[in-house]
């Protein structure tokens, strides 16, 4: 397991704060949470952090224990009116799984992501370790999360297209 202080987006906000790009970055994020697990947890969050953006980067693990793709993309959707109805904007993070779980549910699960952000006018970003898993050096034994190694690799991808989004604001989560 990887330390918290190593992960991406604490690299991220280190660098933003030594560029004084005024952004706070709070890293909510729990390995092996599912959807629902962030749904549970968002309005405590909202309150507590008041943020301006947030980034949702869920869905993975719903994939991969085989959730019907309807769990996923109901439980997103209505996170993400929970941030609209808190003054915040979401980010959408498209995601993907491994390829073993046979094209027709991938296709139904990773399908969710473009809809939602039509449906809900919300960013859609990239898949944000499209140039890392291909790379078994720079993932770890599971095949599904990036080494310590990856994650200035990450900073380095997020931070452009964060900063695009973000730039008038003064913290996200």
């Amino acid at each position: 397991m990887m330390a918290a202080e190593q992960s991406w987006p604490v690299l991220l906000h280190q660098q933003w704060q030594k560029e004084k790009f005024p952004v706070t970055i709070i890293n909510s994020s729990i390995s092996g949470s599912t959807t629902q697990d962030g749904l549970a947890r968002l309005p405590a969050l909202l309150s507590r952090h008041k943020p301006d953006w947030v980034l949702i980067e869920l869905g993975a693990n719903d994939g991969i224990r085989g959730f019907p793709p309807a769990i996923p993309y109901q439980t997103l959707q209505k996170s993400i009116q929970i941030i609209q109805q808190a003054g915040a904007k979401p980010l959408l993070m498209q995601i993907r799984i491994p390829r073993n779980y046979g094209v027709a549910y991938i296709e139904k699960l990773e399908a969710i992501y473009p809809r939602l952000a039509e449906e809900t006018d919300t960013p859609l970003l990239p898949f944000f370790l499209e140039s890392i898993v291909t790379r078994p050096e720079l993932m770890l034994n599971d095949g599904i999360h990036p080494t310590a190694a990856a994650q200035p690799l990450i900073r380095d991808m997020m931070a452009p297209l964060l900063r695009q989004y973000i730039q008038t604001t003064e913290k996200t989560l």
